[in-house]
């Protein structure tokens, strides 16, 4: 991997990897916060409790924004990359880039 171009590609395909991945987590952070709130309103918990697991689901809410703010930026370099390095086309790490946006894709903010 002596090209500095490849070495950028495999970079660029890591952080929409795990940008991907991180809004994935906080959407089912979202989930199971809202569960557990449910949870202890039902079994009659102390309001300060629930008061802290409320401030735990919206900084939770907040970070998919902010998620998938980032994920569309890194999304739309890593797609600008491979448009200009199309002479790259038959590396690994060109063909994995494209499998990383496909998969990318469903992440992005419609």
């Amino acid at each position: 991997m002596s090209d500095p171009r490849l070495r950028q590609l495999t970079i660029k395909t890591g952080v929409v990897k795990r940008l991907s991945k991180e809004k994935t987590v906080y959407e089912k952070e979202v989930v199971t916060q809202r569960n557990r709130i449910e949870k202890l309103k039902a079994n009659g918990a102390d309001d300060h409790d629930v008061r802290k697991q409320e401030e735990v689901l919206q900084e939770s809410m907040m970070m998919v924004p902010d998620c998938q703010r980032r994920l569309a930026k890194a999304y739309e370099e890593l797609n600008e990359m491979l448009k200009n390095e199309e002479e790259l086309k038959e590396s690994e790490q060109y063909i994995a880039a494209l499998s990383i946006l496909g998969d990318a894709k469903v992440n992005l903010p419609q």
